[in-house]
């Protein structure tokens, strides 16, 4: 079973995390990468460029000169494509760029990115309880005990506040929530750093089990008996 260093822990470098083996040890799948990392770089196009066709531009309804006579190719307008200042003809119009991929291939593709640090160990679990408040020296003395070479990706949960403000502003160092990661940033980092809450996260959806909580031990409260109706109060004294 993979398992994964906890950074943070006291003493450092001795504890261990046991990860998922469905989740950490898959195959590469290129192809579903290939395919996920396309479209998660196409939701994030803007899709804004635009441009205006010869019905847009302003002006040029009345024709420049006459059809004949005067030696000059024929016009009927002055806002045509091949002149200065007319419209633009076949350019870009605002649109989306995404395309559906479907939900076992995202997963598939997950599986291969996280496999992929745990198969090269470049994984680690961060304790994010060690930051009561934002430190930024604290963060950065944490990655050098670990070791591994930068871009770092950060995951975290959403409650992890203090962890998140102590990492963002390091060099070569990016912050994100567990909602937020996709394939391509896992596939940019050359290391990863996540707390037990966003690996619990990402195991779930890459298809994994992640790791059941606690069960409480404290008891569901009796059940106090359903009060008895007037009309039977009336009958049993009736029968004394």
């Amino acid at each position: 079973m993979p398992d994964a260093p906890l950074i943070g822990a006291d003493p450092p470098a001795t504890k261990k995390v046991k990860l998922d083996e469905s989740a950490f040890t898959a195959r590469f799948h290129g192809a579903l990468v290939h395919q996920s990392v396309r479209a998660e770089q196409a939701a994030r196009r803007r899709g804004t460029a635009s441009t205006k066709t010869r019905a847009m531009v302003r002006g040029g309804s009345a024709k420049p000169w006459r059809q004949k006579g005067t030696g000059r190719a024929r016009a009927g307008s002055s806002r045509s494509p091949i002149w200065v200042g007319g419209g633009v003809a076949f350019g870009p119009q605002p649109r989306s760029y995404t395309f559906k991929v479907n939900r076992k291939e995202k997963r598939v593709a997950l599986r291969s990115a996280l496999s992929l640090h745990a198969e090269r160990g470049s994984i680690a679990v961060l304790d994010a309880s060690v930051f009561k408040a934002p430190k930024t020296r604290q963060a950065a003395d944490l990655l050098d005990n670990w070791g591994q070479s930068g871009p770092t990706l950060v995951v975290l949960a959403a409650e992890e506040s203090a962890a998140a403000l102590s990492f963002r502003n390091l060099d070569r160092v990016a912050v994100l929530a567990h909602e937020s990661v996709g394939v391509v940033d896992l596939l940019g980092a050359a290391s990863l750093m996540v707390s037990q809450a966003a690996l619990d996260a990402l195991t779930a959806r890459a298809g994994g089990k992640a790791k059941a909580p606690a069960k409480s031990e404290a008891k569901a409260p009796a059940k106090k008996p359903a009060p008895k109706a007037s009309g039977e109060d009336d009958a049993e004294e009736a029968k004394t």
